[in-house]
C-alpha cells in the first residue's frame, strides 16, 4: 500500500502537497528539502501513485523560495490543465506562484503573487465563489498581537485564476488558540462551507466554522469532534458519502498522537460535534529525537475514479535516518472500515 516517492535517508524531504488531473490517474506532489526549506522537488505518477517519476525539471529560483509549497489545478477555457504552486519569499514571506498552461511540463520561474499577500503559509485552502472569481485562506500574523508567532486566518479574492489576489482580509481569530492552516470542505449539497483549523498551542481542540455565502461571511469557531483534534487537515468525500480527512494528529492518549492520521465521518458530524465512524492510525512516525514528535503529516489526500484513495504524508519512516521521507499511500475506499480502527490496531 505504501510507495516512497522521495527517502529521507539522508536529506530531510518535508511538507508535501498534491493535485490530481482531470484524466484522473495522473498526479503532481510538490514539497521542500528541510524543514520548511527550500522548494523545488516535484514528481509526476501516471498511474494513479503506483510510482513516481524521477525529480521532474523546474525553474532554478524555486530554491530561492520557500516553506510548505501548494500545487492546485485552476484551470482556464484556453489552457484546462493549468497549474499553480505557490510559495514564499524567506524574509518577507510574501507569496509567490509558479505557472504552468501545458499539464505540468513546463513551468515559469517563482514570482510574487499581484495583491502583496504576506501570510505564515501559502495559501492552504483555494475554491470557486460561484461569480468566476477565486477565494483563498490561510493565516497570517496578528497585527495586533504582540506574540511572535501569533495566527489569524485570512482570506482574498482572485479574478484571474490565481495570480493576482485582493488585499487580504481577516475572516476568525481566537487568539487564545492561535488558529491556522484552513482546510474548506462544502457540504454534500454545495450549500455550506466547513473550514477546518488547526489550534497551534495544542490547549484547544480543532475548531470548525462555517460559510452559508461562498466564505463571505463565517461563523464564530467552535470544537470539531476529538477525533478531529489534529495539524493540517484536508478533507475529500468518498464515494460512499462518507468523509475522510487526514491530518497529524495531536491528540494525547490515543493510539495515533504524533503520528499520521484519519478520520471517517460525515457531514453532520462536523456540524453537530459528533464523534464519527472511524479513527485510523495510517503510517507510523519515528522521530529521531522527542522535539521531533511532531515532525510530519502535511498532506496530500486525493480520491481516484475507482475509489482508491491517494494520501501523501512525510515523516520520519526509520529512527536512524538523516530525515524525514515522503510517502504515498493507496487505500480502497472500500477498505476504510473498523479494520484500520485504533481498536483494531491494538
Amino acid at each position: 500500500m505504501q510507495t516512497i516517492i522521495s527517502d529521507g535517508r539522508t536529506t530531510y524531504q518535508g511538507h508535501p502537497t498534491t493535485v490530481l488531473m482531470p484524466d484522473g490517474k495522473t498526479l503532481f506532489c510538490v514539497w521542500t528539502i528541510g524543514h520548511g526549506g527550500p522548494c523545488g522537488p516535484l514528481k509526476k505518477s501516471t498511474d494513479g501513485g503506483r510510482s513516481w517519476s524521477g525529480l521532474l525539471p523546474t525553474p532554478a529560483n524555486w530554491r530561492d523560495h520557500v516553506n510548505c509549497p501548494t500545487i492546485w489545478h485552476l484551470p482556464t477555457a484556453e489552457a484546462p490543465l493549468r497549474l499553480v504552486v505557490y510559495a514564499q519569499e524567506p524574509e518577507s514571506r510574501r507569496m509567490v506562484y509558479s505557472l504552468s498552461e501545458d499539464g505540468g511540463n513546463h513551468w515559469t520561474p517563482m514570482k510574487p503573487c499581484g495583491g502583496d499577500i504576506v501570510s505564515v503559509m501559502p495559501w492552504t485552502a483555494i475554491l470557486p465563489t460561484g461569480d468566476g472569481r477565486l477565494v483563498g485562506l490561510t493565516n497570517a500574523r496578528d497585527p495586533e498581537s504582540a506574540a511572535p508567532l501569533s495566527n489569524r486566518i485570512i482570506r482574498s479574492y482572485s479574478g484571474d485564476h490565481g495570480l493576482s489576489w485582493t488585499p487580504p482580509e481577516p475572516v476568525t481569530h481566537l487568539p487564545e488558540a492561535n488558529l491556522c492552516e484552513p482546510w474548506v470542505l462544502p457540504s454534500p449539497d454545495g450549500r455550506e462551507w466547513a473550514c477546518l483549523l488547526r489550534a497551534n498551542n495544542r490547549e484547544y481542540p480543532s475548531m470548525v466554522i462555517f460559510s452559508r455565502d461562498h466564505g463571505a461571511t463565517w461563523s464564530v469557531p467552535r470544537p470539531l469532534p476529538e477525533g478531529l483534534r489534529g495539524d493540517r487537515h484536508i478533507a475529500r468525500y468518498l464515494p460512499d458519502g462518507r468523509i475522510l480527512a487526514v491530518f497529524r494528529n495531536v491528540a494525547p492518549d490515543t493510539a495515533g498522537f504524533g503520528h499520521f492520521c484519519g478520520w471517517v465521518g460525515r457531514w453532520e458530524d462536523l456540524k453537530n460535534g459528533t464523534p464519527g465512524e472511524l479513527q485510523l492510525k495510517l503510517l507510523h512516525h519515528a522521530p529521531a529525537e522527542p522535539k521531533f514528535q511532531f515532525d510530519c503529516g502535511y498532506p496530500g489526500l486525493e480520491l481516484l475514479p475507482d475509489g482508491t484513495v491517494v494520501a501523501v504524508t512525510y515523516l520520519h519512516r526509520r529512527t536512524e535516518d538523516a530525515g524525514n521521507s515522503v510517502v504515498s499511500m493507496r487505500i480502497p475506499s472500500s477498505q476504510l472500515t473498523q479494520e484500520f480502527s485504533y481498536e483494531a490496531a491494538k
